[in-house]
């Protein structure tokens, strides 16, 4: 399965082994750390319990974004309500989602810090939301029982067989492809006097969502952004 797990601020290092332990039980062997407060450490590798490969091949970055260059489609788990929505998935619905757009490049599932969670700004880069439907009397779940349930949904859609066979016109715009255009659109709303920069609101996180929800591929951004650049107001011979 062509299906990262990112781990973002984890606190607990034990935590981190745990995750790898359910990866390796559902087949999953990819694991990147965005920040994490410890690792390597001695108890991640006594909670991983044999599934230490998954430790020593671990990838640790600075950000999210770049755990997300190179991904097509990325669910982040959450079990708070935001302020402005994203498509939201059951842990079943989730699994076979990553399942049909790993056929078009790598996917993710981001999880984060064990007592917040994932921030707004975390959740821009994603496409959906994750949430699992626990008791609303007792919703406190542990960083790997969420990835475990993941992961184990995973494994299901796989055996029951693999999604119907899906082929784009041109590759999906990867996260990388995505964080330019961003900067790029943002940049362009500053120059035209669209948007403040000192009061911005939601504009360009409402405008994230719109282009998320479109899954516009890397000839439509590239198309885009060409409409930017020939708009440019500060482009030589342009009309002020």
């Amino acid at each position: 399965m062509d299906v990262r797990i990112i781990l973002v601020g984890t606190t607990h290092p034990g935590n981190i082994g745990a995750c790898a332990r359910a990866m390796k039980n559902m087949g999953l062997s990819d694991l990147m750390l965005v920040r994490p407060r410890h690792f390597p450490h001695e108890d991640a590798t006594a909670r991983a319990s044999g599934a230490t490969d998954i430790l020593d091949a671990v990838r640790v970055v600075e950000n999210l974004d770049e755990a997300l260059l190179d991904c097509v489609y990325v669910a982040g788990a959450s079990a708070r309500s935001r302020t402005i929505g994203w498509p939201s998935f059951t842990p079943r619905d989730c699994a076979a989602r990553l399942l049909k757009e790993a056929q078009t490049g790598k996917v993710a599932a981001v999880f984060g810090p064990e007592k917040s969670g994932l921030t707004n700004e975390d959740l821009d880069r994603c496409h959906a939301l994750l949430t699992i439907p626990t008791d609303p009397g007792f919703s406190s779940l542990n960083l790997a029982m969420a990835v475990q349930i993941l992961t184990y949904e995973l494994r299901v859609a796989t055996l029951d067989g693999p999604p119907p066979v899906y082929e784009p016109e041109a590759p999906l715009a990867s996260g990388e492809d995505l964080e330019h255009f961003y900067s790029h659109l943002e940049q362009v709303l500053i120059d035209s006097g669209f948007m403040d920069p000192e009061n911005p609101r939601h504009l360009m996180r409402r405008l994230r969502r719109l282009f998320i929800r479109a899954e516009p591929d890397r000839n439509e951004i590239n198309i885009l952004r060409g409409i930017f650049a020939s708009l440019d107001p500060r482009k030589p011979g342009q009309k002020s």
